[in-house]
């Protein structure tokens, strides 16, 4: 306990005394008793703490200090739905209403340590306070997405053993239709202004509640959230995360990605179901004591994104690949942000002619980030760094992550292998439990000393890696080795390309061939479709290595993508190879 308030002290008082302390996110830059303690910890010279708890020994620190005077004076959240609504919260209050949250939970519905709850809601307040109470509580999250259908929602709570639900008024339906199969489901609670019979509503008994609520003492490996795996195949992995993978992580390697101060605001657009919101909208800002923006997005809509630039302060976005293509196809000049300064892309490797054209129209770069729901944040091009189009950065502190061949042997720089992170002898703080309920797929995701990610990669002499793409997604045509993105990468730069996917198709010459979706940007769209194929494949092959190039293009109106907005090149690949 004592490092662990040690580590807060001087963690929360540098951050406070030096707010504009240059940091670019490795290690050296901490100050150096920080330093010593991350060192200590990382060789294995002194242990982790015993006892954890993010709620009570991040947030309510968060609270003292504020109510000090201590800390700059805007929210620690900031939520809005585009439609006049706002909910603003400084962490005192976030403090209060998580303490009636948690009375609801353990009172009303009955949980106690240990027990799972799934949490499907969209991007609402309420998805924020559940989660803190949970934590205050000892129950174990499980986020969805707001996209899931009935099967899907059946498959979650069979596999997690879930006791309590808790969604909204349009999924309650869902719900209802397969509650009949989950004998482990004892409470549901709806998030909504109506009724529901079997439901208990989430609105009514919180705001009854009292705050008075005493956080209950985790321990720092004790589990805090489930996440279902987005992966392109196969059926989802309950993938176990501690109170110390997620919530004391950030508290060692400082400002390893995000670089936020207490008087920053980062807008991350993820859904609520994806990793990348438990990390960018809830675990690291907090740490840093910065204010959490959020727009409810029901759609996401590139101009009611870049308006609502225009008009909050925030100062960190990040999204998925996605979302900063289509934000490119607008005339950006048209608009002047009020605050942003740093922005950073994740989930996808992005294309350098889209990174090439928001700096040519906003003056800002696009950081990458790369991680994975197992290990959080593995690779990230931090603040100050040089930027090489195309490489997603060099490894995040914490992690030891080289390049490997299949015997777990580190390739040299410049060779292809597959991007694998060291978890032996000492398995990292940030590394999920296990997959639970299936050992064999845990004792798989090992080779040799290392953590294998599934990704392909290069790492250049200066660290960076360069991500080439998952190992089942690389085409091999006539003996040549193809990574699709180098061939997105290249379609894209075309004006006709919104976005697009590669994946093989076979051919009976050469094996298999490289097969192009392409979504059309709406001024292509009544362009001759032989013409406009040629003039895509002649693209690419004066772009990239001619052996490259799509010998099959196909125009689709929207690409498959998971719930995270990944590309799910393997559904697009079973159907060329006639699988579906």
């Amino acid at each position: 306990m004592k490092l662990l308030f040690k580590l807060q002290r001087l963690k929360l008082l540098w951050t406070l005394k030096l707010p504009n302390r240059t940091f670019h996110g490795h290690p050296r830059l901490l100050s150096s008793d920080v330093y010593s303690q991350y060192e200590s910890i990382r060789q294995g010279k002194q242990e982790i703490p015993k006892y954890f708890n993010f709620a009570s020994d991040v947030l309510d620190k968060w609270s003292e200090i504020e109510k000090a005077g201590k800390r700059p004076s805007n929210p620690a959240f900031w939520w809005i739905d585009g439609k006049g609504e706002e909910v603003k919260w400084s962490f005192e209050e976030l403090g209060f209403l998580s303490r009636k949250v948690a009375n609801v939970l353990t009172k009303e519905c009955g949980l106690q340590k240990g027990d799972r709850l799934i949490l499907i809601l969209p991007r609402i307040p309420e998805w924020w306070l559940v989660k803190v109470a949970c934590m205050r509580a000892g129950i174990v999250i499980i986020p969805g997405t707001s996209q899931l259908s009935a099967k899907d929602i059946l498959y979650r709570l069979q596999a997690s053993k879930a006791t309590c639900i808790i969604t909204t008024d349009k999924l309650a339906p869902a719900v209802d239709s397969v509650v009949s199969q989950c004998q482990f489901l004892k409470t549901k609670l709806m998030v909504s202004k109506s009724s529901r019979e079997g439901w208990l509503n989430f609105t009514e008994l919180y705001q009854k509640q009292s705050a008075d609520h005493s956080c209950i003492k985790t321990r720092i490996q004790d589990p805090m959230i489930i996440f279902f795996t987005s992966g392109t195949t196969g059926s989802p992995k309950m993938t176990q995360h501690s109170q110390g993978s997620l919530g004391f992580r950030p508290l060692l390697s400082e400002r390893y990605w995000l670089d936020l101060t207490p008087s920053g605001m980062i807008w991350n657009t993820a859904d609520t179901g994806w990793i990348l919101t438990s990390i960018a909208s809830f675990f690291d800002p907090w740490v840093f004591g910065s204010c959490i923006f959020v727009h409810n997005l029901p759609q996401t809509d590139s101009a009611v994104i870049l308006n609502t630039l225009c008009r909050f302060p925030v100062d960190a976005l990040i999204g998925a690949p996605t979302l900063f293509r289509m934000l490119v196809q607008n005339d950006l000049s048209k608009y002047k942000f009020m605050n942003l300064k740093y922005c950073m892309s994740g989930g996808e490797p992005l294309n350098p002619e889209v990174m090439e054209k928001w700096k040519s129209q906003t003056g800002l770069d696009i950081h990458e980030v790369y991680g994975q729901t197992e290990v959080g944040i593995i690779c990230s091009v931090f603040k100050g760094m040089k930027i090489k189009p195309g490489s997603m950065g060099q490894a995040a502190p914490l992690y030891d992550v080289q390049i490997v061949d299949k015997n777990a042997n580190i390739l040299p720089p410049g060779q292809q292998g597959e991007i694998a992170v060291r978890s032996k002898p000492t398995r990292p703080l940030g590394f999920f439990s296990e997959y639970l309920d299936n050992p064999k797929k845990t004792a798989e995701s090992e080779r040799g000393d290392f953590y294998v990610t599934g990704d392909k990669a290069t790492m250049d002499e200066e660290g960076y890696f360069h991500f080439i793409g998952r190992d089942d997604d690389i085409i091999i045509s006539s003996g040549y080795r193809i990574g699709p993105f180098e061939v997105e990468s290249a379609l894209i730069e075309h004006p006709a390309v919104v976005e697009t996917a590669v994946v093989s198709s076979p051919d009976p010459l050469r094996g298999e061939v490289v097969k192009a979706f392409v979504v059309l940007s709406p001024t292509f769209l009544s362009t001759d479709p032989t013409s406009l194929i040629r003039d895509l494949q002649d693209h690419v092959k004066k772009t990239t290595a001619p052996y490259k190039y799509p010998r099959k293009v196909e125009f689709v109106k929207e690409l498959p993508k998971t719930v995270t907005g990944k590309i799910k090149r393997n559904e697009l690949r079973d159907k060329e190879w006639g699988r579906l």
